[in-house]
């Protein structure tokens, strides 16, 4: 785009790396030595299998670090190409060593190259295994979405304690960014979540049923508090983002409609199929599911739920976009109301297959939700492609960066924390599916004190994962700020400068 703000975000942000780069070495190297130390059989045989992934796992170690440092310090003495090569290649050597790790961490949920007994058949087939590429997918996108929110959180953090209306406009707009590249993260984050639990359930039944159905089932109800909590905070910051944006009076009265749907979606997204009872109340109801409330339990309602709020979530953003432009084209009424019917398609198409859904059986059920997706992912690709062209050489309103409730601010950090908290909760479950197994059905986990933690006890290990998760970021956002500070004594030479000029 040519604008410079672009750039300087990037590089306040890149001060960030250097420290959190060292910090994942460290975390990873104590990781690896208690593996070694703790379980020395199960190291033993991971190493036997892939041990011909451990050279490139290093050699793309040390790219990244060049990468990294040559990002950072070559920043103003490159030229653009090359020192934009040099950030696009960061990323590509950090997913590649992330889909190395993976197909360690997917071989022992989903084992496959090797025969019955474990011997090692081939290197590539246990890497590429059942859950490899839907853990890539799911973590690409995961990742844009996590870092989004953090990018968001430290600029919430830097707003919080600006001084003057030009910091509090530059972190403000960092902000929205931010919480930008989140929402676009999030809105297709559910489908390969939905991708992943499909290969786990082709690869074992048995483990599938013991995620959504067995001892890991309420861990998806507080998921699902979760991620409802993401969409509402989204929406939310975008709603509030409007009161910076001369001119977006004209769609303040949407947002209470938007804000319902959300709501009753959120509580059939959160409603469990079968509820925690006493032995009276069960009776009452006939069973362990409530007898009305008790379908809004089942994927057919899961499934429409969490399309219609990914579709109102994208009517939000479309309605900020739209807030600060007004279009100038001849044919914006028709556009509008384009877009107005493709929208309403989707909805009725989400909603009457989930209807469809409650009568016919589960394996037809199952594949009803394809169409869903399809014609949500449609739906915002042909809104999306309308409103470029109808927003081309639209008048724009003043923007007044800075000007927004501190509210917003809190709800960066807030949709932060929450990304974390769900992403340590669901690895948890990720992990836990093994139960009593190091590699399934492979090495069998035969030490005494080997269980499979309560709700509980795990989502209280969770959350004191998430405290010092940012406990960690709050160090490095502290020292990113310390890198920004003249040391004193530049700090004195220059006061006493200014008073010999004066």
């Amino acid at each position: 785009t040519g604008d410079k703000r672009y750039d300087a975000l990037a590089y306040e942000f890149t001060k960030l790396l250097s420290v959190s780069f060292s910090l994942t070495a460290t975390f990873g190297a104590a990781l690896t030595f208690m593996l070694i130390a703790l379980y020395p059989k199960f190291t033993n045989y991971m190493m036997h299998v892939f041990s011909p992934t451990f050279l490139p796992y290093v050699l793309l170690f040390f790219f990244e670090a060049f990468f990294l440092y040559s990002y950072y310090y070559g920043w103003g003495k490159f030229g653009p190409k090359v020192h934009l090569f040099l950030g696009i290649m960061l990323n590509l050597v950090g997913t590649a060593i992330m889909f190395i790790a993976n197909a360690w961490l997917t071989f022992m949920t989903t084992p496959s190259g090797i025969s019955e007994h474990g011997a090692l058949i081939s290197t590539w087939e246990a890497v590429n295994n059942y859950t490899w590429m839907p853990i890539n997918i799911h973590r690409i996108i995961a990742n844009v979405a996590f870092g989004g929110s953090i990018a968001a959180a430290y600029a919430a953090y830097q707003f919080l304690k600006a001084k003057s209306a030009e910091e509090k406009a530059h972190y403000d707009w960092m902000g929205y960014i931010g919480n930008f590249v989140a929402i676009v993260g999030l809105l297709p984050l559910p489908f390969a979540g939905y991708y992943l639990a499909s290969e786990i359930y082709a690869f074992s039944q048995t483990m599938g049923l013991t995620m959504m159905g067995g001892a890991f089932s309420w861990l998806f109800i507080i998921q699902a508090v979760l991620i409802g909590n993401l969409f509402l905070f989204a929406n939310w910051y975008l709603w509030l983002g409007m009161g910076r944006v001369q001119g977006a009076e004209r769609y303040r009265s949407y947002i209470k409609y938007l804000l319902i749907i959300i709501t009753l979606c959120f509580a059939v997204w959160a409603t469990p199929r079968s509820i925690i009872a006493t032995t009276d109340e069960i009776q009452s109801m006939g069973g362990s599911s409530h007898p009305a409330l008790g379908y809004m339990g089942v994927m057919s309602a899961k499934n429409t739920a969490v399309n219609i709020l990914i579709l109102t979530t994208y009517v939000s953003f479309l309605l900020y976009r739209r807030s600060s432009k007004v279009p100038t084209v001849s044919w914006a009424k028709i556009g509008n109301a384009a877009q107005f019917a493709i929208f309403a398609a989707a909805a009725s198409i989400v909603l009457f297959l989930g209807v469809y859904g409650y009568f016919v059986e589960a394996t037809v059920r199952i594949k009803l939700s394809i169409p869903q997706v399809a014609s949500v992912l449609l739906a915002i690709i042909l809104v999306t492609i309308i409103d470029v062209l109808l927003l081309r050489n639209a008048k724009s309103t003043k923007t007044e960066w800075g000007k927004i409730n501190p509210v917003s601010q809190y709800l960066l950090i807030a949709l932060a924390v929450t990304f974390t908290w769900t992403m340590g909760l669901m690895g948890y479950v990720r992990s836990g599916l093994r139960l009593h197994w190091h590699v399934y059905g492979v090495i069998r986990d035969t030490s005494p004190d080997a269980f499979t933690p309560t709700l509980g006890f795990a989502t209280q290990v969770v959350s004191v994962t998430v405290l010092l998760f940012f406990a960690l970021i709050g160090f490095v956002f502290w020292l990113a700020g310390l890198a920004g500070k003249k040391p004193h004594a530049e700090v004195a030479d220059s006061e006493a400068t200014v008073v010999e000029a004066s």
